[in-house]
C-alpha cells in the first residue's frame, strides 16, 4: 500500500510538471489553477528533505546527537542571509563534514 501511494505521488508529480511545461499555455490557464500549481514544488521539497535529515538508516527518528540537524540549521541560516543556493549547499556540506570529522 505504501509503494502504491509513493508511485501514485510520483506519477502525479511528474504529470503536473510535464503537462504544465509542454501542453498548457499559462496565459490561457485559470488564475486559481495557476496559483495552486505554483505551490507544487515547495510542497514536495520538504517531503524529500526532511526524512533525509531526521531519519536514520533503520527508518526511525534520530533527534539526539544528529549532525544533519545542526548542518541543516547552518544551511538555512546561510540561505536566508545570502539568498544564494550554491552558498547554502556548500555551507551545509561544510558544516556537516566539520561536525562529523571534528
Amino acid at each position: 500500500m505504501i509503494w502504491a501511494g509513493m508511485i501514485a505521488a510520483g506519477i502525479l508529480n511528474f504529470l503536473s510538471k510535464f503537462l504544465s511545461l509542454n501542453y498548457f499555455d499559462a496565459s490561457k490557464m485559470n488564475p486559481i489553477v495557476r496559483q495552486i500549481l505554483a505551490y507544487v514544488p515547495s510542497a514536495i521539497f520538504p517531503a524529500i528533505i526532511f526524512p533525509a535529515i531526521f531519519l536514520n538508516e533503520t527508518g526511525s527518528f534520530d533527534l539526539e546527537n544528529n549532525p544533519k540537524i545542526y548542518a541543516s540549521i547552518v544551511a538555512v541560516i546561510i540561505g536566508v542571509l545570502s539568498k544564494n543556493i550554491i552558498a547554502t549547499i556548500i555551507s551545509g556540506l561544510a558544516a556537516y563534514w566539520i561536525i562529523i570529522f571534528v
